[in-house]
């Protein structure tokens, strides 16, 4: 049985042989490192069976360019100390080729910096918009940033009246950058930050910093940017403090998890996420319809869970990597990353993807679809 702490390796090392007549032959190594485990698991389960899937439905199918893939993961448990650690060992002893990975943004991070010097292609999950701007030159990413989650809260926000905001913002990577990344843009969106509170990874209840935006003057909205168990938490103690105001949360929430973790505080809330978690509910002219609808499906299937966005980022990273492979005619890094970069109207789970030189994630706001949470699960917001 595989330990989370120890690398997946050889995932179809037995039809690779049987394809090479019973001989065993090197396999191109695709590394990744993620949250499988930790705080942050709920991001890095998902992408984790994503990958693991895909790589073995792509090996079923003749490989990439007639190459065997074998993918190579390292569970971090969402510490960045250990993420640099594994991504060290992807480079120095696996000798993979690329990496797709990095369920946060400390551990993508803590990581780029080593991808960067051994000059390997590295497509982050992580949200915050620091990992690609400004743009490294191995480093791209799938998620949309955090500036464009305030983004299109904000428009939304100005959509209903409301420019007087409160934010109640996790202290982690994601929370910071997102909270930053909403003051720097408010003004741009005619929104006025009227009052801010914070909490930590550990806090289990958020009712004092609640009390004091219920008490705040001039408050219209609060918006929590955070992931993990922490908006759940705000979630439900908003509601037992019978605050009225509309409550969004971020993108870093963007699963069932979410919603059975805030229960029936959950309803009303609105966050911008990804078109997969409506993929039913998509008009039938949506491009991205066949493929959300077809991976919610695959994945829904073989795992016996609910899809979430985060499995999709896992899902765009591999296959932005295998159609840059086979443009580039192999996994030569340099020509992988150079194909990456040109990457243009992949339709993927999270939006339409336009590389270039100077933007390595390739969404604009389109790509997002705000939502409201209305009796435990997801509609689009007209």
């Amino acid at each position: 049985m595989w330990s989370w702490k120890m690398p997946v390796a050889g995932v179809c090392a037995g039809l690779a042989m049987l394809l090479a007549g019973g001989e065993a032959f090197a396999e191109i190594k695709i590394g990744s490192v993620l949250s499988v485990t930790g705080p942050a698991s709920f991001l890095g389960d998902p992408e984790k069976k994503t990958l693991e899937m895909y790589v073995e439905a792509i090996n079923a199918a003749g490989g990439v360019n007639g190459e065997m893939l074998e993918l190579v993961v390292y569970d971090d448990a969402a510490d960045p100390n250990a993420a640099r650690t594994f991504a060290t060992r992807l480079v120095e002893q696996d000798e993979v080729v690329a990496v797709v990975g990095g369920s946060t943004t400390g551990s993508t991070l803590a990581m780029a910096p080593v991808f960067e010097e051994a000059e390997i292609p590295f497509i982050s999950l992580a949200g915050a918009i620091q990992i690609v701007e400004p743009v490294r030159q191995w480093v791209f990413k799938t998620p949309h940033t955090d500036t464009m989650a305030c983004e299109k809260i904000f428009t939304d926000l100005k959509e209903r009246d409301l420019t007087s905001v409160a934010l109640i913002s996790g202290t982690g990577g994601f929370g910071k950058s997102m909270h930053a990344q909403c003051k720097k843009v408010a003004p741009d969106h005619g929104i006025t930050i009227v009052h801010e509170e914070t909490y930590g990874p550990r806090d289990s209840d958020m009712t004092p910093q609640l009390t004091n935006i219920k008490n705040a003057d001039g408050v219209q909205a609060v918006v929590n940017p955070g992931f993990g168990q922490g908006p759940a938490i705000v979630t439900r103690n908003y509601r037992q403090l019978g605050i009225s105001l509309p409550l969004y949360q971020s993108h870093g929430v963007a699963s069932k998890q979410f919603i059975e973790l805030a229960g029936d505080a959950a309803d009303g809330v609105r966050l911008p996420a990804a078109a997969l978690l409506i993929a039913d509910k998509l008009p039938d002219g949506d491009p991205q319809k066949p493929v959300v609808v077809s991976y919610k499906q695959t994945y829904e299937e073989k795992t016996g869970q609910d899809v979430s966005t985060f499995g999709g980022h896992a899902y765009d990273g591999l296959m932005i990597l295998i159609e840059a492979a086979k443009r580039a005619g192999g996994f030569e890094p340099a020509k992988v990353r150079d194909e990456i970069e040109k990457t243009s109207g992949f339709v993927g789970t999270g939006g339409v993807v336009n590389m270039s030189p100077s933007d390595h994630l390739g969404l604009d706001l389109s790509a997002f679809r705000m939502l409201e949470i209305e009796s435990g699960d997801w509609t689009l917001v007209e």
